[in-house]
């Protein structure tokens, strides 16, 4: 027998089944909300790893194409690596729970969500949350949970909990909140330019909504709960502490990790580390776990100067932002580009314009749209932190801040009507010493408006971080974290916007989650820091978006014709759109409701072709002159080619004033003539004559 158990959640039923499938995992839930179905699991190794110096925790969500009635496209038809949607889904889980497992926990565990049916009033992702927190806590593994989350909307100003497919589609606020029984543990959000007190409104909603689903958790807890098993601790020994600070004083260590230059503060530990392994050489138990022992040591050296002595490793004010610089054209030939440098941290990103026909296409289970015009792609290469490495790709994290900065850039972003090209931005780390996805933002912003998309307003990023103490008001909010704050410290919380409001936030922490206070000071700061980013550096390397395109990039001229008439422009097979495209060399695309979007790099060409397509679908009447080529000659006439496909008849009455007794008397094939239009003939087709056009 199995048990089962539901609550309302936003109008619909949340119900959980336990004990019902994946018996020999550690924990299983199979979740139904409405008719999506998710199956969440949570397993754990029996020994920890060895040799590592971290908690190796895997989070999976699985996309079944059967869940939307699909089978795989391609030739191998079986779901392959995961999506890109897939993958941030499985970061937006990992985020929230990870600090919720024992530091010193160093098990194996594996979060696993498999989407088996995909109900479109009904989010996969908040079920998949929900999944993997309730197999955990019902798990034997250590969890100091529950936590749950809730997705907002906002439509007319009014917010939603857990919006449908459709009501997405026009929401203004795409919010998702992760909270435990007292604070907010996880924030993601893509807004189109939101107030800050409305979106701290939408965050405290989501904490409310998921109070009552903890509470739900705690009956299935309280009912199907395992008792947690005991594990080996891979704590540093506090005699080992004890040790190192009698060989290296915090004195000395304070000032190997004061110091604004990374290289400066790696070389001193680098120093330190030699020192205490001559000294513990005979001990390998410590040898073993030195490592982590300084990195501990390092962790609270940060922590209490920060915290007590309102000190930071670079000297900063807890306020001030780092030296900031900005440019843009600085690579040639690409269509626009630009260079954000924050101390230490250096982005270069470069826009490329295309065709919509270039957009990406999606292939997902609860995708509305079938293409995305805006991609914008973060690569981060060994060599930007002094460390070397293949490149293998893309990870999770590179896409997951590739998805932050797009977020953030789509909101300002000019419709296709307005702008009817794709675009690409790539941003290339440089150098690393602390949030690039921000800095990604403000150079993607700059290349932007360098290429000449008329966005609506410049993006700046700027992160915030936290170091508390032992109580919730025994705290410092950080504006500008380097590399150190964030390893050492509690929290990056990142916001970006325009002038007007935010448009993106992505909030990780390392404790048990953030108090209110903390909340509104850390948007607010993040508020200041982003207008003096925009105000007094970006805008004086390019205060708007330039009017043309480059030089290199293509031309598009978008016309719109009646879609009755697209048959007529494609011609049978192709012939007629082809024989533009061969004619003028440029590039024609034709959307279902008649968008034509000619792209080429001659406006000659482009304005051509435009005109060809333009008489193509005119219906002409009598009296209007046109311009064509002698394509046939027969004895009764010619016909007469105005446009790839569109021909028309010249009799041999109306080809000269004078009687002429053969067609090829005046003309040959190949010439072109003037003609005025005469209406149809009996058999329907253009009527012209030659003789009848009027000289200017």
């Amino acid at each position: 027998m199995y048990k089962t158990f539901s609550m309302e959640l936003a109008g619909r039923t949340l119900s959980v089944d336990i004990g019902r499938v994946a018996k020999q995992a550690n924990g299983a839930a199979f979740m139904h909300y409405g008719d999506t179905t998710i199956l969440s699991t949570a397993t754990a190794s029996d020994k920890p790893r060895e040799g590592i110096d971290f908690f190796p925790l895997s989070v999976e969500y699985e996309e079944k194409m059967y869940a939307v009635g699909k089978i795989p496209g391609g030739f191998n038809k079986r779901e392959g690596k995961a999506s890109e949607h897939a993958i941030l889904t499985s970061r937006v889980i990992d985020r929230p729970m990870r600090p919720l497992f024992p530091k010193d926990y160093r098990n194996d565990v594996t979060l696993n969500n498999l989407v088996m049916s995909v109900d479109p009033e009904c989010n996969p992702e908040v079920v998949a949350m929900l999944g993997s927190s309730i197999a955990t806590c019902i798990s034997d593994i250590p969890f100091d949970g529950p936590c749950a989350a809730t997705q907002i909307g906002m439509i007319d100003g009014e917010l939603i909990v857990n919006p449908t497919l459709a009501q997405k589609d026009v929401s203004d606020l795409q919010l998702t909140v992760a909270s435990t029984r007292e604070k907010v543990i996880m924030i993601e959000a893509g807004a189109k330019e939101i107030p800050e007190a409305k979106m701290i409104e939408a965050i405290f909603k989501a904490h409310e909504v998921n109070q009552e689903i903890i509470k739900f958790i705690d009956t299935i807890v309280a009912e199907c709960g395992k008792a947690k098993h005991s594990y080996e601790s891979c704590a540093v020994p506090e005699e080992l502490f004890e040790a190192i600070k009698k060989i290296v004083p915090p004195e000395e260590m304070e000032v190997a990790v004061f110091t604004d230059d990374k290289q400066t503060r790696e070389e001193n530990i680098r120093q330190i580390t030699e020192k205490l392994e001559a000294e513990f050489a005979d001990n390998e138990d410590w040898l073993a776990i030195l490592g982590e022992a300084i990195y501990q040591y390092q962790k609270k050296t940060v922590r209490k100067m920060i915290l007590k002595d309102h000190k930071r490793p670079d000297g900063r004010a807890i306020t001030e932002i780092r030296p900031l610089a900005a440019e843009v054209d600085i690579i040639p030939r690409v269509h626009g580009s630009a260079m954000f440098t924050r101390g230490q941290t250096q982005i270069c990103n470069v826009c490329t314009l295309a065709p919509l026909s270039e957009a990406q296409r999606l292939d997902g289970l609860d995708e509305t749209e079938v293409t995305k015009r805006y991609m914008h792609h973060y690569n981060f290469p060994s060599y930007s932190v002094g460390e070397t490495k293949p490149s293998r790709g893309p990870g999770r994290r590179e896409i997951g801040h590739g998805a932050l900065a797009e977020r953030a850039l789509v909101p300002v972003l000019p419709s296709e009507e307005e702008f009817p090209y794709a675009i690409r931005t790539v941003s290339e780390t440089f150098e690393s010493n602390g949030s690039t996805s921000q800095a990604s933002i403000c150079a993607s912003s700059m290349s932007l408006m360098a290429a000449g998309v008329p966005i609506k307003s410049p993006v700046a990023g700027i992160s915030c971080g936290l170091v508390t103490g032992d109580t919730d008001d025994d705290y410092i909010v950080l504006t500008d974290i380097q590399g150190l704050e964030d390893f050492f410290g509690d929290m990056d919380f990142k916001v970006a916007g325009t002038h007007k409001g935010i448009t993106a936030i992505q909030m990780d922490i390392k404790i048990h989650g953030l108090t209110r206070p903390i909340i509104e000071e850390a948007i607010a700061r993040t508020r200041e820091a982003r207008f003096y980013i925009m105000d007094e550096v970006m805008a004086k390397a390019i205060a708007e978006p330039r009017k043309e395109v480059g030089q290199y990039a293509p031309k598009i001229v978008q016309i719109r014709i009646n879609p009755d008439k697209i048959g007529d422009v494609v011609g049978q097979k192709g012939k007629t759109i082809n024989a533009i495209i061969d004619e003028t060399g440029v590039k024609i695309d034709i959307t279902d409701d008649g968008a034509v979007s000619v792209c080429g790099t001659d406006m000659a060409m482009i304005q051509k072709a435009i005109d060809l397509i333009k008489i193509i679908v005119t219906d002409f009447e009598a009296g209007q002159i046109l311009t064509g080529k002698v394509v046939s000659i027969k004895e009764f006439g010619a016909f007469i080619e105005f446009a790839p496909g569109k021909e028309g008849m010249v009799h041999i009455s109306k080809i000269a004033k004078e009687r002429i007794n053969h067609v090829e008397d005046v003309l040959t094939l190949g010439d072109i003539v003037k003609v005025v239009c005469l209406g149809k003939d009996k058999m329907g087709r253009m009527s012209f004559s030659i003789k009848d056009v009027k000289e200017n």
